[in-house]
């Protein structure tokens, strides 16, 4: 009887989930076994060749950083929409978008400038899979901004008098889908993370 009532809690606690909050796990999941089986077909590519790993630009390891500070500014974000301050929550949105638009650009330099060193070395070791990879995540990064532009727009337009400040902060759907929004990002945070110690382990292991 103990075993069916916790079922029974776990399949209430499941129901009540609200649906974008389910939504953004199934692609969270999703991403997560796309990453690891390009993951896995590299290293097995990689072995089946015979070859050193693939040559990992400095670059990547500046857009960690950049990555890094755009986790910061979202987490400073929810500090903010939690002390009820207007102006860093606004700030911490922007700064998050500006740091994330920084990190696309130097990846774009990334791909171009290091283009003949990725492509002319080390035949055969899978370099394929970092383009793969790093290009997964862009485009889930592109796939972002428009939501956080979305926040950005409302926390300016409904934020201008003391009333809608406080009828914005009081939302508790808006405190979702900026929680929602954070898990996201530090979710590609990760998984930015996890390419480039995966390449450098790669690269340094021979």
């Amino acid at each position: 009887m103990p075993k069916k009532n916790y079922q029974d809690e776990q399949e209430a606690a499941l129901i009540s989930l609200p649906a974008n909050k389910m939504y953004l796990y199934l692609l969270l999941f999703g991403l997560t076994a796309a990453f690891l089986s390009l993951s896995i077909a590299y290293i097995y590519t990689r072995s089946q060749n015979g070859v050193g790993g693939v040559y990992l630009p400095p670059i990547f390891i500046v857009n960690s950083v950049i990555l890094l500070a755009s986790s910061w500014c979202i987490s400073r974000a929810n500090k903010c929409y939690e002390a009820d301050d207007t102006s860093g929550y606004q700030k911490s949105l922007y700064w998050t978008l500006v740091t994330t638009i920084l990190f696309m650009f130097a990846q774009l330099a990334a791909w171009t400038l290091a283009a003949d060193q990725l492509l002319g070395q080390n035949i055969g070791n899978g370099k394929q899979y970092l383009y793969a990879l790093s290009g997964l995540h862009f485009a889930h990064i592109v796939g972002g901004i428009p939501f956080l532009l979305l926040f950005i727009y409302t926390a300016h337009k409904r934020m201008k008098e003391p009333v809608s400040v406080l009828i914005y902060f009081s939302d508790p759907d808006k405190r979702l889908k900026l929680e929602l929004l954070s898990t996201y990002w530090h979710f590609l945070d990760g998984l930015w993370l996890f390419l480039v110690f995966l390449f450098l382990a790669n690269m340094f292991i021979g």
